[in-house]
């Protein structure tokens, strides 16, 4: 049995298009330092070396990442945050030579994390699981710098049951979305929920759709940008494509195309809505991704490059796309299985009102 489940209003979209190929020129970006640049996880990969083959998946991190006692790494591979040949890994699994580690390890964060009286948009909720559409500006979970005011602070303040394989400064957390950007995200209130929804994030059986507001056409109008993610070499608080870094594979496809200004004159600037497909789980995947292949998102402040617009936008649009809070990218559609019942769950989430106004005056209305 599948449910489709929409969050209080309904998502307004229309869905037209096929998409494009990915061009190879990155833009040059001017790095901006964020409020929540420690909040950010650090991806690693290694090689077993010969002197750990035959080991135990969970002994061998624990060797190769010395920041690692064995019980965190254990912690790691059973939330799905240490894949084994690209596949989730137990910790009871043995390694061979040059088998290849990949594994995201959690910030540095406070000691204690309060349980605050937060509102939430609560989408579903039962005993094992939360749905919740996030709002832009609100961290996920507590790091240095962010210690208060983080979903998982609201989560535990509106749940106080849940699970505990993230460790207690990230309960429940089974996967996280930008500060800055919107949307749908879902939190375990059991391990078993957590084990059973990190493995579906980690082996790409959920599906995560995101809209999102991009400068330009891509070309094709459907198409896969798949580009190594890694820290980025000289602005450590960036991501980028990197030669090799992690495999990172996003879908797109646009939906509806827009020219502002000079309708058919070379001062227009066109803007695209794109449908995005997480195919993979980089840090800023679709962001890097976009800004790679020439069509930043609008109004991201990290990977963007700040738009002087045409003469002759709309007063009220150019107010409009200056109001954006942060990268107009919305987390619309989530999809799963239910970790217990083995129902099939789908969830939509409306655009955010800043997000669904730019959208409207683009459509002229």
């Amino acid at each position: 049995m599948s449910r489709t489940k929409r969050s209080r209003s309904e998502t307004d979209a229309s869905a037209a298009g096929e998409a494009q190929e990915p061009r190879d020129a990155m833009p040059s970006v001017v790095p901006v330092p964020l409020s929540d640049a420690q909040a950010e996880p650090e991806e690693r990969d290694y090689v077993v070396p010969h002197d750990l083959a035959g080991q135990r998946l969970d002994q061998a991190l624990a060797r190769l990442e010395p920041e690692l006692s064995r019980a965190a790494a254990q912690r790691l591979i059973a939330e799905g945050l240490c894949l084994l040949n690209g596949e989730p890994g137990e910790k009871s699994s043995r390694v061979a030579a040059g088998d290849r580690l990949s594994v995201t390890l959690l910030p540095a964060v406070p000691p204690e994390v309060a349980a605050e009286d937060i509102p939430l948009d609560v989408v579903y909720e039962d005993r094992d699981l939360i749905v919740i559409n996030k709002p832009a500006g609100m961290v996920v979970h507590p790091a240095v710098g962010n210690p208060r005011g983080t979903l998982v602070n609201a989560l535990l303040g509106h749940c106080r049951d849940l699970s505990g394989i993230g460790g207690e400064l990230r309960p429940g957390i089974v996967h996280r979305l930008d500060k800055e950007t919107s949307g749908l995200l879902v939190a375990a209130k059991s391990d078993r929920a957590h084990r059973d929804l990190a493995r579906q994030i980690a082996s790409r059986s959920a599906k995560r759709t995101y809209w999102a507001l991009v400068w330009g056409v891509p070309e094709p109008a459907t198409g896969e940008v798949s580009a190594p993610i890694a820290r980025h070499p000289r602005h450590r608080q960036m991501m980028g494509v990197v030669p090799g870094g992690r495999e990172a594979v996003t879908r797109y496809r646009v939906l509806e195309t827009f020219r502002i200004g000079s309708p058919g004159g070379k001062r227009g600037q066109s803007i695209s809505l794109v449908e995005l497909q997480l195919q993979t789980g980089r840090t800023h995947q679709i962001r890097v991704h976009m800004a790679h292949v020439g069509h930043p998102v609008i109004g991201d402040p990290l990977y963007g490059r700040p738009r002087q617009l045409p003469q002759q936008t709309p007063p009220a649009l150019a107010e409009a796309l200056a109001a954006l809070q942060g990268q107009a990218l919305h987390a619309v559609r989530l999809s799963f299985v239910h970790p217990v019942t083995r129902e099939a769950l789908s969830f939509e989430a409306a655009l955010p009102n800043d997000f669904a106004r730019v959208l409207g005056m683009l459509r002229g209305r």
